[in-house]
């Protein structure tokens, strides 16, 4: 029956539990998680990554870049020597990793060989290692940087918003997805030099519809 106060008692349902439990474990069996690593079947089976592989992702630890998070060599210095000399139109940054061969390979994965999961897994390890910054910025909102419609029709996803997905899942963080669109399909950064991506990013975005956050937090898989 009701309370007094016409609420409905609240119960803990054990079954509604186990039943998402055997469904993660089928699911588990029929389509098992690749490890971002070595992208074998992770092991033990149900991880997210190998527990042999977790220590080949080191997050970067020690003084960063007060703008873009980039690892300082000095700790008396504040800024990276690119912040130092140029301009940005962000406020901050904040990275997880450094961009070394273990990580290019794994992104490279997620990027082009339809390794979806990499990319919850990376949202959720951004989580945990930066989510108490996030809250400290009082980000209202996560937008994924968006791919052209000719590339996200070819790839079937954006890996961004995958990041973006199960960062704002951990974090209880809006993800908006339809805000900021790209209008010209532009050519990959990493062939490029540093004037060159400039102009290459110049008019590349625009908003559909009007912007009502104060503080977003732009999500990519590569800075």
């Amino acid at each position: 029956g009701k309370k007094p106060n016409g609420t409905k008692p609240l119960y803990h349902s054990r079954s509604s539990d186990k039943g998402k439990l055997l469904i993660s474990f089928a699911l588990d069996m029929v389509y098992p998680r690749r490890c971002p690593v070595c992208h074998d079947i992770a092991a033990p089976r149900g991880r997210t990554i190998c527990r042999e592989c977790l220590d080949q992702l080191v997050p970067i630890h020690g003084p960063r870049c007060f703008k873009c998070s980039k690892p300082l060599m000095g700790s008396e210095a504040e800024y990276c020597h690119d912040c130092a000399s140029k301009k940005h139109s962000y406020d901050r940054g904040i990275s997880i990793f450094s961009y070394g061969s273990v990580l290019s390979k794994s992104l490279y994965q997620l990027k082009y060989h339809q390794r979806q999961e990499y990319g919850h897994f990376y949202g959720r390890y951004a989580a945990a290692c930066a989510g108490e910054q996030i809250r400290l910025w009082g980000v209202e909102v996560l937008i994924p940087v968006p791919l052209h419609p000719k590339r996200m029709e070819k790839r079937g996803y954006n890996q961004a918003e995958l990041i973006a997905e199960a960062l704002g899942k951990t974090l209880c963080i809006p993800v908006d997805s339809r805000l900021m669109k790209r209008k010209v399909n532009t050519r990959p950064q990493k062939e490029l030099d540093y004037r060159e991506r400039k102009q290459n990013m110049k008019n590349a975005f625009f908003l559909k519809g009007e912007n009502r956050y104060r503080r977003i937090l732009l999500v990519d898989d590569i800075y």
